[in-house]
């Protein structure tokens, strides 16, 4: 981990850069395509989705205070947004897509003032970062 600083123009213009989103995008995609079939099934992208936070303290739920059945259903629902076909899979278009919207909501929620935030190494904040400064330079 490491900490940075980014504002929602760093995220767009690595979004905007198609080669090197998608570079990055697919790269991911086929760490998690551990089958190597082409298309990500639930119990492939189960860790990716777990690893969002998406139940920090800071959005009001703690994990504790969901039931198992719960977390299922919620982390069910997040895969369902990325399986846009409703076919059971999720393709590489497909996670394209939700990536690039996922990427795209950060940047709108950072806005045009700078944070510092803590990113992990290999994440997508991490890579529109390094971009950045790579840019830079």
């Amino acid at each position: 981990m490491s900490v940075e600083i980014l504002d929602g123009k760093t995220i767009r213009s690595f979004v905007e850069d198609e080669g090197a989103f998608n570079s990055s995008v697919d790269g991911r995609f086929a760490a998690l395509d551990t089958n190597r079939d082409g298309l990500l099934s639930y119990s492939e992208m189960a860790k990716e989705l777990m690893s969002l936070r998406v139940l920090e303290k800071h959005f009001g739920v703690d994990e504790a205070a969901m039931s198992s059945d719960e977390l299922v259903e919620m982390y069910r629902g997040l895969y369902a947004r990325f399986d846009h076909d409703g076919n059971g899979t999720v393709d590489l278009k497909e996670f394209r897509a939700e990536m690039k919207e996922v990427m795209l909501a950060v940047a709108n929620g950072l806005g045009f003032l700078p944070v510092q935030m803590v990113v992990e190494e290999g994440s997508f904040l991490k890579v529109a970062v390094d971009r950045e400064l790579a840019k830079a330079a």
